[in-house]
């Protein structure tokens, strides 16, 4: 008879072999990357950075997600910064932005920046705890700022390609390697070493809050570069690599240009 420990064995095999697929999936889409921009750049060493092979099907997503975003998350994210209050929004921010730090930890010890892996310790134990598992940013007070890290980041340190470049569908712009370093960032979250009923819903409650907080910060920014757009598509992947570029470079942001996607 098939009993209660032998099927949950049998889920975590077949868990275990999805997740080795992905990986292997993950690591193809990064090697793919690496090769597609190589030969870009030995046939063109002059050539512009913009990588879109694949910009009709891109398009086509973008306007799936405009229509998206006007008729649901835009109204959605302003109903929630006009009725929530300043510090419950503000203390959300703070939680989201807090399970990113093991992540930014370990990708800070892979680029071999150990000053900022050590800040961006300090920051996840002192929020974590004096600061009530991150709804207050007290770390920030105690000369410990914020500087969040990812694989896709890591990988361009080293030399990895962004690859082409793409827009997917509910999520928008990203490219090979960051969709690729993102999905292996999951691993190094909070997240992902609780085991209880339900959390693959946590993820998908976090990502859509994630969402909801991302789009209602930057609902004045993204309005206004698409009124001052031409081609808005062109604009926002412009955007898109230009703030990949200057993080991987270590350079400062320009926020009120250059929104976080």
């Amino acid at each position: 008879m098939w009993g209660p420990a032998t099927c949950e064995k049998q889920r975590r095999g077949q868990m275990g072999k999805m997740r080795a697929g992905a990986l292997a999936l993950t690591w193809a889409l990064t090697l793919a990357a690496a090769g597609c921009a190589s030969t870009q750049q030995a046939n063109d060493p002059d050539a512009v950075t913009v990588n879109d092979p694949l910009e009709n099907i891109n398009r086509f997503f973008f306007d799936l997600n405009q229509r998206l975003d006007r008729n649901a998350a835009v109204p959605a994210a302003t109903a929630y910064k006009e009725t929530v209050p300043q510090t419950v929004r503000g203390g959300l921010h703070n939680v989201l932005d807090n399970l990113g730090g093991p992540v930014t930890v370990a990708n800070s010890l892979l680029q071999a920046k150990f000053e900022g892996a050590a800040t961006a310790m300090g920051r996840f134990v002192v929020n974590t705890t004096v600061g009530v598992v991150g709804i207050f940013d007290v770390a920030t007070d105690w000369g410990m700022p914020g500087r969040n890290r990812d694989f896709g980041e890591t990988m361009g340190t080293y030399g990895v390609p962004p690859g082409p470049y793409l827009v997917l569908p509910f999520r928008g712009s990203t490219d090979v390697r960051d969709f690729a370093g993102n999905y292996l960032d999951g691993y190094a979250s909070p997240l992902h070493f609780v085991r209880y009923d339900g959390n693959n819903y946590v993820g998908l409650v976090k990502s859509t809050l994630g969402s909801m907080d991302n789009r209602s910060n930057n609902i004045v920014t993204f309005r206004d570069i698409q009124r001052t757009s031409v081609d808005y598509y062109a604009t926002m992947r412009t955007l898109y690599m230009e703030r990949r570029a200057r993080l991987i470079e270590d350079k400062p942001i320009r926020t009120a240009e250059l929104p976080d996607f």
